[in-house]
This record gives structure tokens, C-alpha cells and sequence, in this order.
């Protein structure tokens, strides 16, 4: 009887708690997802008896915060640098080198995929690198100040790639030799920019705050997901080209990013912070000393140019290696120029169809659901009240400003908010907003500076996919990690990120099953991303087939459709759902400093003030 009573008091326990914690949201502060933490939480805490609620409250998003009882979340103690925090000239440059530097492998190594496979050459890869270097620097100068204002790097992303493969590798595109880099560059930068604009629109109209109401973690995880998984079928077979580089780098990225990661040098966690840029040197110092000591030289088999061994029987067998393995066959700096400037059209003028401008709008869909997430978990993670549903959309709008610039520019993906900058802001500690701006007027120096490009460019394509498969990996396990925020164990929530994530790899496998006729003109990693020319949608209509099928077979459109129907139809609490909870002119009008960290600046402000009947202010 004792222990029945002991077990019916601590139910009695829990329930309070859990009554406390849905009652947080009327009587307390709520915290950046919007979970109720009760006013009298001393009370609550005396009852669990160990003062962590756990999941009786839905868990405290800030458990570093301080929670004053205003409702406003302060800067964590264990935050280095808050959002609006200037450490000095000498100490900015420190923190904003390495805020980009544990970013490096998300802004350089798109390139090294997309150009290649559109039959650019060396000088064309450096230029693109340079040309994202530049676009990053700007877009993200402009989000800081005009955006959502949040600390929070802006590049080309991983969501535009798939499509940019899809793209590049229709039927028509096949056959080309003659400018056939500059004519497929053209056509995604027309389809970008169409699809920026819609983004555009979307933002400043306001119809993003009214979209919000959809979006919610069990939507953007298995679509941020989804963005990683759609690689599986590129990287390691691209990494295998040279395994005696790509398996040392992977090991080493793993070694520095997992094993070694609570070491600290002056009390920098070096090895967790710059695991990807130390791995890369040291392999690539590696492959280095291995093509100078000659594990590459072949009997008869020319060293420089790697590609005219497959006339000689003897070196057929050897090209495919030395032209993955060594890491002097890049002509990049020798053809790079010292100084460019990236300027706009550079390629030409874009090319505007109508098939590929619908894949782009879907695609700028999917990257505002990945950025919603990302600036949610960028509020808590700097602790900070989430922003109102017309910061957001401003935020989004802004960004299909900045891929309209992409676009322009050429650079061959849209500009969006990288996911991995929370992943950065965790493991840093910074998140001062002045930081990211100093870091970002290096990128655009750096891009002016043609060799920097050129350097990059030099890097093996062995040793790029090898890198790729831990940040892919990185953005999976960022994409679900969203799912803290909700009711993890609810049969509800992990059946539709099961379903969502398992059809959007399965219907695409459907899609890509229908190979091309001419499919031996395509490296094997390719094969999967050429089914919107050939795929199992016959309309009678040539450019819609094209765009369905190209949907069709991109993960991410697809997870993000089901998850968007799923959780969006499926019966479900907001407390299991994790539903958003974003700042409302309530909270605005109760404590107006509380969301100054998104104000617009005093002189840009008035100028918008007509934009206050769109949500956009």
C-alpha cells in the first residue's frame, strides 16, 4: 500500500507538473518554441525534487538562459559573444576568421561538383568560387542589417544542388561541346532568378507569416533531412575514385570532429571547430607528397594530362586514378588571374524557360521551410525571444532578393541561409552580429583575389566528396535534430517523419529508374539526377514532363509535400506537434525592448513604414 500511495503521488507530481508547463503559456514566460515554463517554477521544481522538469514541461530550451520572470531570455553565461556584443579590432578578427573557417565547407565545395559536370574547366571553377565568395559576402552583410537580423551566414546551398544537377543533365545538354558551361550556367541562372522572384514575392507580400502556421518542426526535419540524403548516391562513389585519400579524410574529419572534440588549445576547442579546413590540409598535404614521391607515375602514361592516356592501352587502366589522385593536374593557378572582380552576367545573358523555373519554384519552397527552422533554432541557440511571423518573412523575402543576385551573378546555386550556422554558433559560443559582417567583408576581399580561387579550385575531387559525405551527414543530423522540439515518442510524429523521409527516397528511386538512352555518356553518380528528361511522366507537354519529372525525382520536393500533408491533416496536439511559437504585437506591446534585436535600423525603418500592413516589419 506504501508503494501504491508513492507511485500515485508521483503521478500526481508529474501531472502537475505537466499542468504547470501548458499553463506556462498564459502565466509565465515562454520560451523560444513556445513550451509553457510556469511562473511559479520554484514550486514545480520543489515538487520534481531534482529542479529538472525533463519532459514533464516539454523540456527547457534554455537551459543556459537566464530567465528574469520578464519573459525575455538573456544572453547565456556560456555565450562568448551575444548578438550585439563588439569585442575590439584585434578579437573580431580572430572570432571572424573562424566563424567562416568551421563554415568552409559549406560555401567552397559546391563549386567542385556543379562545374565539372556542366564540362567547365579549372579557370571556370575558380571563378565560380570566387563569384560565391563575393555573393556570400554581400547577401550576408545585407541579411544582418536588413533581414532578420541574426547573426546568420548566408551562401549557396545544398538545397540547390540537386536541381542544378537534374538541370544540367537533361538530354538536350548531353551532346554539347562547344560552350556547353556557359550555356547550361545560363539556364540556372534564368531558372534561379524566376524562382528567387517568387520567393520574393512571397516574402514582402506577407504571405510567408500566413504560411508559418504550417511549418513546424515534423515539417522541416525530414526536409532538411532529405536535403543530405539526396547526396548518397554521389558521395562516396565520387570519393571512391581515390580511396587511399577520401577514406583518410573521412576518418580524419571524424577523428577531429568526434573523438578529439573536448580538447581545447588556449581554450579553443580547435579540433571541433575546424575539423573540416585541418582534415583538408592535412590530406591534401598528404596527396601531395604522395603525387611528388611518384605513387602516380605510370610507365609511358603523361602526368599532365591525364585524359589523353586513355589512347594508349598500356595507361587506360591508369587515367581514371591519376586524374582523381593527383593533385598537379589542376591548371587553376596557372590560368586564374592575380585580381577579378565577379560582375554581373558574367556568363551571358540568362536563359528563361519555363520548365526549369517551375523546378526553382519548388526548390525556393523547400529552402524558406529549411531557413524557417534555421532561424528558430538560431534564436534559442542565442537565446533570444523568437522573432514575430513579419521578421521571418522579411528574412525570407531577403533572400529571394539575395538569389536573384545568385542568379545574376552566376554563381549556380541560390542563396540562402546555411543550416550548419547553428551547428557553428553551438560550438563558437559566438554569435555577435558584428563578427559575421568583418567575416564577411573578408569574403568579398578574398574573392578579388583570383589565386585564393584558383587554390581552391586545386583541391581533388576525391578529397572534395570525401568532405561532402561528413557535411551532408552534418545536415541530416542537423535536419533531425529539430525533432527535440516535439514530442519525440509520439507514434503520431515519428510515423510521419518515417513515411515522409522513406517516400521521399523511394519515389525518387521510382523516377530515376528510367534510365537514359544514352546513359554510358554519364559517369554512374550522375545517372540518378538525369531522370527529368527521361523519367515516367508523359503529359503530351515536353517542358512539363521535364519539370515533373524533375520533382519527382529530388528527395527534398518530395519529403517536404508529405510531411507539409501529413502533419498538417494528422490529428495532434501543439504541445506533440512542437508547433512554432513566434513573438505577436502582444509581446511587442508588453515589453518593446524585448524584440529590438530585430528591429530595422532607425533611417531604413521609416522607409518601410507603408510595409507594416504586410507583416514585413
Amino acid at each position: 500500500m506504501q508503494r501504491n500511495g508513492a507511485v500515485e503521488a508521483t503521478l500526481d507530481t508529474t501531472n502537475a507538473a505537466r499542468t504547470d508547463g501548458r499553463n506556462g503559456n498564459e502565466n509565465g514566460a515562454i520560451n523560444g518554441n513556445g513550451q509553457g515554463v510556469g511562473e511559479n517554477r520554484s514550486t514545480v521544481e520543489q515538487k520534481t525534487g531534482d529542479g529538472d522538469l525533463g519532459s514533464a514541461v516539454g523540456g527547457n530550451m534554455y537551459p543556459d538562459g537566464d530567465d528574469s520572470g520578464d519573459g525575455v531570455w538573456h544572453s547565456s553565461p556560456k555565450m562568448i559573444l551575444g548578438l550585439k556584443d563588439n569585442p575590439g579590432y584585434v578579437p573580431i578578427i580572430f572570432y571572424s576568421l573562424q566563424h567562416y573557417l568551421s563554415l568552409a565547407g559549406s560555401l567552397i565545395f559546391i563549386p567542385l561538383i556543379i562545374v565539372p559536370a556542366m564540362g567547365g574547366t579549372d579557370k571556370d571553377t575558380a571563378t565560380v568560387i570566387s563569384t560565391m565568395l563575393l555573393l556570400s559576402g554581400i547577401t550576408t552583410i545585407l541579411h544582418t542589417h536588413f533581414g532578420t537580423r541574426l547573426p546568420l551566414v548566408q551562401g549557396s546551398s545544398f538545397v540547390y544542388l540537386a536541381p542544378a544537377l537534374a538541370i544540367m543533365n537533361s538530354r538536350e545538354f548531353r551532346n554539347l561541346t562547344e560552350h556547353r558551361f556557359k550555356h547550361i550556367m545560363r539556364e540556372l541562372q534564368g531558372a534561379i532568378i524566376v524562382g528567387s522572384i517568387f520567393q520574393c514575392i512571397m516574402g514582402f507580400s506577407g504571405l510567408m507569416s500566413l504560411l508559418l502556421r504550417f511549418i513546424n518542426p515534423v515539417v522541416v526535419a525530414p526536409t532538411a533531412a532529405a536535403v543530405g540524403l539526396a547526396f548518397f548516391s554521389y558521395g562516396f562513389p565520387q570519393a571512391g575514385a581515390c580511396v587511399e585519400i577520401s577514406l583518410p579524410e573521412i576518418l580524419l574529419v571524424l577523428i577531429f570532429a568526434l573523438y578529439l572534440r573536448g580538447i581545447s588549445v588556449f581554450g579553443n576547442r580547435v579540433f571541433r571547430i575546424y575539423a573540416v579546413p585541418l582534415s583538408v590540409v592535412i590530406i591534401w598535404a598528404y596527396a601531395f607528397f604522395l603525387t611528388a614521391g611518384g605513387a602516380y607515375n605510370y610507365k609511358g602514361c603523361s602526368p599532365d594530362i591525364p585524359s589523353s592516356n586513355i589512347l594508349i592501352d598500356a595507361c587506360r587502366k591508369h587515367a581514371y586514378t591519376m586524374k582523381h589522385c593527383r593533385t598537379d593536374v589542376s591548371d587553376a593557378m596557372r590560368t586564374a588571374a592575380w585580381v577579378r572582380i565577379p560582375y554581373p552576367l558574367q556568363w551571358g545573358i540568362p536563359i528563361f524557360r519555363l520548365r526549369t523555373s517551375i523546378i526553382m519554384i519548388f526548390v525556393s519552397l523547400v529552402a524558406s521551410v529549411d531557413s524557417v527552422g534555421t532561424y528558430h533554432t538560431a534564436s534559442i541557440k542565442i537565446n533570444a525571444r523568437a522573432p514575430t511571423p513579419g521578421v521571418v518573412s522579411r528574412g525570407i523575402g531577403l533572400e529571394g532578393f539575395c538569389s536573384v543576385l545568385a542568379g545574376l551573378w552566376g554563381s549556380g546555386a541560390g542563396s540562402t541561409t546555411l543550416a550548419e550556422n547553428v551547428h557553428t554558433i553551438d560550438i563558437t559560443k559566438v554569435a555577435s552580429r558584428k563578427v559575421v559582417e568583418v567575416g564577411a567583408v573578408f569574403l568579398i576581399v578574398f574573392s578579388f583575389i583570383g589565386k585564393v580561387g584558383a587554390i581552391l579550385a586545386s583541391i581533388p575531387q576525391a578529397l572534395a566528396a570525401a568532405v561532402l559525405c561528413f557535411m551532408w551527414a552534418l545536415v541530416v543530423a542537423l535536419g533531425l535534430s529539430t525533432l527535440q522540439y516535439t514530442q519525440t515518442a509520439s507514434f503520431r510524429n515519428i510515423t510521419i517523419v518515417g513515411v515522409s523521409l522513406f517516400l521521399g527516397l523511394s519515389i525518387p528511386a521510382y523516377v530515376q529508374q528510367y534510365l537514359p538512352e544514352s546513359s554510358l555518356i554519364l559517369p554512374g553518380y550522375l545517372i540518378p539526377y538525369s531522370a527529368a528528361s527521361d523519367g515516367p511522366v508523359h503529359t503530351g507537354s515536353k517542358e512539363l514532363d521535364f519539370a515533373i519529372n524533375a520533382l519527382l525525382s529530388l528527395n527534398m520536393v518530395v519529403t517536404v509535400l508529405i510531411a507539409f500533408l501529413l502533419d498538417n491533416t494528422v490529428p495532434g496536439s501543439r504541445q506533440e506537434r512542437g508547433v512554432y511559437i513566434w513573438s505577436n504585437a502582444e509581446d511587442i506591446a508588453t515589453d518593446p525592448s524585448s524584440l529590438s534585436d530585430y528591429n530595422l535600423p532607425s533611417k531604413v525603418s521609416r522607409c518601410f513604414r507603408w510595409a507594416r500592413c504586410l507583416g514585413v516589419r
